[in-house]
């Protein structure tokens, strides 16, 4: 049994009480659908994952990031989309800057484009892996190497390659693809429309900020968002630095179409701060 701590046993209290007032409210929430949201689990922490599927499609969310296949079901009972599937583009120390890792990530990743394709899930993740004293200038290159060999299939089957931007600074230390112009440039190289960036803005906002201006010169390479407060990763409120409000706007003046996924760990009633931040999304 694990000892749970009065830190613990308060947001799970909390998660429980919101689950048992929302049960008396089935009635779905309609959105406008211009930005297609999604979350990830950490957004409802405290709940099953039945349930958290259940409140997400209620609320209008329409995808669900980094669940696995054994999840899949669950998200198509409840109508939702696996929007960004983990398990096949190797782990974030350990990915596409070392040869040594592509036989191994290559066989893993032509698994997971098959079944992506066949469950509709759009899009793959994968990482650049950490520098361990390895020049970005070799790393990029071992990067785009790797995705020019995946690249015809990711295209066959309509299910589009994501390598995400993740800082050094704070979570991911020693992380190479921790800079716009990284990832930039291995998607000019290898030139796929099924290659692009996850572009996560609570990690560009700690190592480069300038979230908007960088997104807009660079959205024909990025096929998936993160969102997150900056500091803590927790809610896009006015404890934080980033104007999110003014953000999905400039998202949505693209015409960007794919999806905008929250990946923040909530401190204040987990429904309540997901439905603020759907609302607040839903332009």
């Amino acid at each position: 049994m694990i000892a749970m701590t009065r830190r613990s046993f308060v947001p799970a209290l909390a998660a429980g009480a919101a689950v048992a007032a929302y049960a008396q409210d089935p009635k779905p929430v309609q959105r406008k659908g211009r930005i297609k949201q999604g979350i990830t689990a950490g957004c409802l922490k405290g709940m099953s994952f039945e349930d958290q599927c259940r409140h997400a499609a209620r609320l209008g969310v329409v995808g669900f990031d980094l669940r696995g296949t054994a999840d899949w079901p669950t998200l198509k009972k409840y109508g939702l989309v696996s929007s960004m599937v983990p398990n096949g583009g190797g782990n974030i120390p350990d990915a596409l800057n070392r040869v040594e890792n592509h036989d191994r990530i290559e066989k893993s990743m032509h698994e997971m484009l098959d079944l992506c394709a066949a469950a509709g899930a759009p899009n793959l993740i994968t990482f650049s892996g950490n520098r361990r004293g390895q020049k970005d200038e070799e790393g990029l290159d071992n990067c785009v190497k790797f995705l020019n060999k995946v690249k015809a299939h990711a295209e066959e089957k309509n299910v589009t390659i994501c390598m995400e931007y993740l800082n050094s600074k704070v979570n991911h230390k020693d992380y190479q693809f921790d800079h716009m112009s990284y990832g930039v440039e291995v998607c000019k190289r290898v030139n796929s429309p099924r290659i692009k960036i996850l572009y996560d803005m609570y990690h560009v906002q700690i190592m480069e900020g300038d979230i908007i201006r960088m997104m807009r010169d660079n959205i024909q390479w990025i096929g998936h968002f993160h969102t997150a407060g900056n500091p803590g990763r927790h809610e896009m409120d006015d404890t934080q630095e980033m104007n999110y409000r003014g953000i999905i706007q400039a998202i949505a003046a693209t015409g960007y179409q794919g999806f905008v996924s929250h990946e923040y760990s909530p401190l204040r009633d987990p429904l309540q701060s997901l439905e603020e931040t759907l609302t607040m999304f839903d332009v």
